[in-house]
């Protein structure tokens, strides 16, 4: 009963990366966003998590908002012993005919209990066009599974 009345009571949540801006072949576009080094202890030591990655884009027509991540861990703090947990390139939006804005959330499950004390996700953000086009992308964690309850 206690999961279905306040299920934040058994979630912690962390900055995964800041929000970021990308203008296609300019600034920010295709350029990593490294993230937030998040200490698992801290939290709990959860046994999962959901990397959530909300975007919002202006697309011309066809063209794409690809992101790469990559969840890295380690036992080191500054991650100097990182190991990749899981990494994928996904499309997640393409331009509606005549083009708009878009936007939403690309979330991956990770179980961060196969992983190392420390945790980062880092972030590729990708637009397709050769210019005009602009990208916003930022990155959340959700972890559950702890050992005790979060504080």
């Amino acid at each position: 009963m206690l999961q279905q009345r306040n299920i934040g009571f058994l979630l912690a949540t962390a900055v995964a990366c800041a929000m970021t801006e990308a203008t296609a072949g300019g600034a920010g576009d295709n350029a990593a966003i490294t993230g937030e080094t998040v200490d698992r202890f801290d939290k709990g030591t959860p046994q999962s998590a959901v990397l959530c990655l909300p975007w919002a884009a202006t697309l011309a027509e066809d063209e794409t908002l690809t992101l790469t991540y990559t969840v890295e861990t380690g036992a080191e703090d500054d991650l100097s012993d990182a190991a990749t947990l899981v990494t994928d390139t996904v499309v997640v939006a393409t331009g509606p005919a005549g083009g708009g804005d878009l936007s939403g959330t690309l979330n991956i499950d990770v179980a961060v209990r196969a992983g190392g004390r420390y945790c980062r996700a880092n972030v590729t953000p990708d637009l397709s066009a050769g210019d005009t086009d602009t990208a916003m992308v930022g990155g959340v964690w959700i972890f559950g599974g702890m050992d005790r309850l979060p504080q």
